[in-house]
């Protein structure tokens, strides 16, 4: 049985920065296409983009994106009106910020598990699957 993956930016910079949990990430990723799918939200990517930009350089943030995320196995999720309106929904309901209510929206969506480690997906671990590597 294939399962479904959503990355938010947490998990995200904790594999690019070999932190606690970045092996669960890697795992993910190096699974072949028929073993499990990896979404994350372009919010998220851009979120990610933004935090190397300010804590490393622009130029790591391009590469991130140019080369990084293209050699992955993540499929980027793009939001529609309807994706915008659920993770407002979900920000309205709970103490998230709003790019992690896009991650939250997308596990949704995708009936997927999202892999985090930040603590304030605890918020709404009623709601959706949660996966905490450690």
């Amino acid at each position: 049985m294939k399962n479904t993956f959503v990355l938010d930016a947490f998990a995200m910079l904790a594999y690019l920065q070999k932190e606690r949990g970045s092996e669960r990430v890697r795992e993910l990723l190096s699974t072949g296409p028929g073993d499990s799918s990896v979404i994350m939200n372009a919010i998220n990517l851009g979120e990610v983009y933004y935090i190397l930009a300010r804590e490393r350089s622009a130029g790591e943030a391009d590469f991130f994106i140019d080369l990084i995320v293209p050699a992955l196995n993540i499929r980027v999720e793009l939001n529609e009106m309807q994706d915008v309106i659920a993770a407002a929904r979900i920000k309205a309901a709970y103490p998230l910020s709003y790019a992690d209510a896009f991650a939250a929206a997308t596990a949704q969506k995708h009936a997927a598990v999202l892999l985090t480690g930040d603590p304030d997906f605890k918020h709404v671990e009623k709601s959706i699957d949660i996966e905490w590597p450690g």
